[in-house]
């Protein structure tokens, strides 16, 4: 049996709607980090929870969500965190072992860098959580992980926070041999698929994988360990 989903919606772009459409399957939980709910408005698709402090919706749509039965969790405007946060921590606390970020890549540069940053967070460590955008998906890696795909996809594993210890790499065209990759510099960029399915570990640190598919993403739920 496939393993329960949360699909969140943030408030960036979204380059191809109907690519995120292919993706909801029937039993996927949908969230909306408050102004994310516009996207799947223009989907056709009802959230089963929004999180936020509501300053991206109207009082009317708020009063109509809830009257239809959407679960809101309202929090203050005056807060620490940022929507797409809150709703990461609310989808962890609930159990979802897979949790799909749509509309995080895409806008403003800050908000795009403190979404992937946020991938870091402690309490989503042994979860599978994915940044994605169209073709292009970022996810953390911590020790092992497989990468899979279509041969020419492309690549890119950066260190984030620190370096990168001991990077071994198999089924990329520019293999890592237990070398350390630095954030101050460019190394693990652009790599392509030579393989359906490429392995990558690492000794200590995170690296961030930013996968650029030829097609659109099929499989969510690929095995990271």
């Amino acid at each position: 049996m496939a393993e329960k989903r949360a699909i969140v919606f943030a408030n960036g772009e979204i380059n191809d709607l109907e690519a995120v459409r292919g993706l909801i399957e029937s039993d996927d939980f949908l969230v909306a980090a408050d102004g994310g709910y516009h996207h799947m408005q223009a989907l056709g698709l009802r959230p089963g929870l929004i999180v936020g402090d509501m300053d991206s919706l109207s009082k009317e749509e708020t009063e109509r969500l809830q009257a239809e039965g959407v679960q809101i969790e309202l929090h203050p405007k005056d807060k620490n965190e940022t929507d797409l946060e809150l709703a990461l921590q609310w989808a962890a606390r609930a159990g979802y072992p897979i949790i799909v970020v749509v509309g995080a890549l895409g806008g403003r540069l800050d908000q795009t860098l403190g979404n992937v940053c946020l991938l870091a967070q402690p309490g989503l460590d042994d979860l599978q959580v994915r940044l994605l955008d169209g073709n292009t998906e970022a996810f953390l890696i911590h020790g092992r992980a497989e990468i899979r795909g279509d041969i020419g996809d492309i690549v890119s594993l950066l260190p984030l926070f620190g370096p990168a210890v001991g990077v071994l790499t198999a089924g990329l065209r520019y293999p890592l041999h237990r070398e350390t990759l630095y954030p101050e510099r460019t190394r693990g960029i652009s790599n392509v698929l030579e393989r359906p399915v490429a392995q990558v570990e690492l000794s200590a640190g995170n690296l961030l994988c930013i996968h650029i598919r030829r097609a659109p993403v099929q499989d969510l739920a690929e095995r990271r360990e």
